[in-house]
């Protein structure tokens, strides 16, 4: 008897008789398995358990996300839906402030956004979806490289033998190598400028080592896509980079962690970020906020496949993942219009 249900009198959609026999000589099969060894034996167990619900699924997951999030996505959350699941998958990384314009222009049609901090997907409500998913966070961090010139001062700021003040300094210096991301299309980039401007109140920072900080006249000599920075430093191309901590950990790259007032990463704190501010262009101005990790649904296609996803995401493997990978992963927490979300994704999560 094969999966199809085709017997000796032949094909066709099996009846309810055709079944009830199928069952019961899978019964019988199993009961002999204990006395009984042999291919025969084998062929008949397997396919006993060919039933409609082991079929492929079919639908895929085109998820758009963070930059920061790739290496995690590509090597290990996707394939690892993918095996569970069923659903095909496919992803796009880049600044999730980018990705979110290029939904508005209709560039791209993604079924899953996952963005880093509430700024991405506040762009796409109501018209694309009205609530998300916070799944993880990462605090910032100062990644570098451990083999650079500025190696051992770095290292001696990561392991408390020098003042986390003198980092701030350090990266004045002229010639250091620092990386960054775009403010204009990157949470992390706008993160770490505001980073900057908090540290220089608390250090008490003159305006001259603030501003070499983020590159003094040449800033944009800093800056780099979100998906290509970390390779930049590992190549020894930069001394050091901003990053979150999950970059740093999946990469193996030495960090220096950044106390809660500056890391963006507290929920405590989520009212000291809210009070920095940074310009980005001559008339818009953003305020820092929690840097968690956020999902949500978008209505393209494949809605389905889309809400699996990001019901993974939240679940005990997904969040097993992330956790290795370098992120907190504190209880999912449901965001905005609660009830508009799918209910298997409500009942994963509280309400944020």
């Amino acid at each position: 008897m094969t999966a199809a249900g085709v017997g000796p009198l032949g094909a066709g959609r099996p009846g309810k008789h055709h079944q009830r026999y199928a069952r019961l000589a899978c019964v019988v099969v199993h009961r002999l398995t204990s006395a009984l060894v042999g291919p025969l034996v084998a062929v008949a167990v397997a396919g006993c358990g060919a039933t409609a619900s082991s079929a492929p699924r079919t639908g895929t997951v085109n998820a758009a996300f963070a930059g920061s999030l790739q290496l995690v996505m590509e090597k290990d959350l996707g394939p690892a839906f993918t095996k569970a699941q069923g659903y095909a998958y496919q992803g796009r990384g880049g600044g999730s402030l980018g990705l979110a314009q290029e939904v508005l222009s209709y560039e791209i049609t993604p079924n899953v956004f996952i963005s880093v901090g509430p700024g991405p997907l506040a762009l796409l409500e109501p018209k694309y979806t009205r609530w998300a998913l916070r799944i993880a966070s990462s605090p910032l961090v100062v990644a570098y490289y451990p083999k650079g010139r500025y190696a051992a001062e770095l290292t001696a700021i990561r392991q408390g033998r020098l003042p986390l003040r003198d980092l701030f300094t350090l990266l004045a210096e002229p010639g250091f190598r620092l990386g960054r991301t775009d403010p204009a299309t990157d949470p992390q980039g706008q993160a770490f400028a505001m980073m900057v401007g908090l540290a220089a109140r608390a250090y008490g920072l003159s305006a001259a080592v603030a501003r070499a900080d983020l590159g003094g006249s040449n800033p944009g000599g800093q800056v780099y896509p979100e998906t290509s920075l970390e390779a930049q430093l590992q190549a020894g191309q930069l001394d050091a980079a901003s990053a979150f901590r999950s970059q740093a950990v999946q990469l193996g790259l030495p960090y220096i962690a950044l106390p809660p007032a500056l890391n963006f990463g507290d929920p405590a704190d989520a009212a000291w970020y809210r009070a920095a501010s940074l310009r980005v262009s001559a008339t818009k101005v953003v305020h820092g906020s929690l840097l968690d990790v956020e999902a949500t649904v978008l209505g393209h296609s494949d809605q389905a496949a889309a809400d699996a996803f990001v019901a993974y995401l939240a679940g005990a493997s997904g969040r097993a993942i992330l956790a290795r990978a370098g992120y907190s992963t504190p209880p999912p927490a449901l965001l905005g219009a609660s009830a508009a979300a799918p209910a298997s994704i409500r009942r994963l999560a509280r309400t944020g």
